[in-house]
């Protein structure tokens, strides 16, 4: 690649709503990499969906409060942009190759190395939770645990496939038009918070809108180019040295891809949580609903909330709703049990 280098160096660093971006030169090309916390406490490295960055696929789970005291007081945060997702992006050039999964992958490897991490843990939401399995499969030792939002772990099905072709012909002819942006909303969300001729979207479907607006319908192109022709891995997953804990939202067209890689993962150390009412996107849907089954699974690794265990009346999942094998012995220890729980939107 034009813009490949030898060595993994960087070259701007900003100051974006409390955190630092760096822009990290690596073997497979540049990638933003927005930093937040104390870089002395461990890592959590981020992965968004197609067409997102941290500020529109995670924000809701790191605005929320509980959340936010979870994972800002255990962790440093490390969000990695798509190549071109970052805000203010620049048009990558059509003479640099689109790159594949696995550069993709090697380069959360590189950003790794830049930062001196060792092993991280990881929370990517569909196209950015299969680039970090993918890590993970391919860089044994560097992952110690994997929490998957809606993800992917095969290739694309006939209707998947004819669906990013009509996807990718939209951002090549018109770029993020209305109709991509259609595509793109139910992808993320379920018709509960997408709004219909008479009534209007949500707040978090509006914002999200908005936020399309900003990405580089080239770079969008590139990016789903390379998940489109992404490969099978469901084979070996059971050989990750690591635990993992998804999300699927029940409404995620994605729903039953998760179900599936639940079922290829080494069940003494996964943990599967279904979420009602809700799409892809359970970052921002309803990132309450991820809290208590994080917390939990925190626990296995000696890391606890500043605030102990306490039931939110905002939550829509809270002790009572959980499957109590989530919450037992086993699951706070080294092992994950392989459970389905649902979070209601009722508490």
């Amino acid at each position: 690649m034009a813009e490949s280098s030898d060595s993994v160096s960087v070259d701007m660093e900003t100051i974006s709503l409390g955190g630092k971006e760096h822009i990290v030169h690596t073997g497979c090309g540049p990638v933003s990499v927005a930093v937040f916390g104390d870089q002395d406490k461990p890592a959590l490295v981020t992965y968004p969906d197609l067409a997102l960055n941290h500020m529109s696929c995670f924000q809701g789970l790191f605005f929320c409060p509980e959340a936010a005291s979870l994972l800002l007081d255990n962790f440093c945060i490390y969000h990695i942009s798509p190549p071109g997702h970052e805000l203010g992006a620049a048009p990558i050039s059509p003479d640099i190759p689109v790159p594949s999964v696995d550069d993709l992958a090697d380069q959360v490897a590189d950003v790794l190395d830049f930062f001196g991490l060792g092993a991280v843990m990881c929370m990517g939401v569909t196209a950015g939770a299969y680039i970090l399995t993918l890590f993970a499969k391919k860089y044994l030792g560097r992952v110690i645990g994997l929490i998957l939002v809606s993800p992917l772990c095969k290739a694309p099905s006939w209707t998947e496939w004819l669906y990013n072709k009509v996807m990718l012909n939209l951002l090549y002819f018109y770029g993020m038009c209305g109709v991509m942006k259609e595509c793109l909303l139910q992808r993320y969300f379920s018709k509960e918070v997408r709004g219909t001729g008479q009534v209007p979207d949500s707040d978090i479907v509006q914002a999200c809108r908005s936020l399309l607006d900003e990405r580089r319908s080239a770079n969008v192109w590139r990016f789903l180019q390379a998940i489109s022709g992404r490969h099978d891995i469901t084979d070996g997953l059971k050989k990750l040295q690591c635990r993992t804990l998804i999300f699927v939202g029940e409404n995620s067209p994605f729903h039953s891809e998760a179900l599936q890689m639940t079922s290829k993962l080494d069940r003494r150390y996964c943990a599967l949580v279904e979420v009602q009412a809700c799409g892809s996107m359970v970052t921002e849907e309803q990132p309450h609903a991820m809290l208590i089954p994080m917390e939990y699974f925190f626990m296995g690794y000696g890391l606890y909330r500043a605030s102990q265990l306490k039931g939110s009346p905002t939550s829509p999942l809270c002790p009572s709703c959980i499957s109590p094998e989530l919450l037992s012995p086993e699951s706070m220890g080294l092992k994950l049990k392989p459970i389905k729980t649902r979070a209601s939107l009722q508490v």
